[in-house]
């Protein structure tokens, strides 16, 4: 069983910046992805990453973040990191860490059920 387990959010004022942590314990190769709800509004995939991966060129970053949200990891720790930078109003949401069994190394979709989820990590930024 992979548990995500997320760390890193909180309350930051528009045009800062928070680095979300993900780990998945013994979780070395495979999908991972960051995915965020505001409240009545529905889920998104933020960005995805093939941890153990042979490169970055298959990252995803949902248009809203491109050019302010990185990805990087840590494979020997199976986590995942998100720099997120320029933070703006509409980024405030509930951040959810999520797991997806995947061998071929490549994209991996936002679009798709992904097999294991964190308890999620609130991000709230402020005007």
């Amino acid at each position: 069983q992979v548990q995500p387990v997320e760390s890193g959010g909180g309350s930051v004022q528009a045009g800062g910046s928070l680095r979300l942590s993900c780990a998945a314990s013994g979780y070395r190769r495979g999908c991972m992805g960051w995915f965020r709800q505001a409240p009545g509004k529905e889920r998104e995939g933020v960005a995805t990453i093939y941890l153990g991966g042979s490169s970055t060129m298959y990252t995803f970053y949902v248009d809203s973040v491109k050019g302010r949200f990185s990805l990087s990891t840590d494979n020997a720790k199976g986590t995942v990191f998100m720099e997120m930078e320029n933070l703006k109003p509409e980024d405030t949401a509930m951040y959810y860490c999520a797991a997806k069994l995947q061998w071929r190394d490549g994209y991996c979709s936002p679009s798709v059920a992904w097999d294991f989820w964190g308890q999620g990590t609130q991000v709230t930024v402020s005007s």
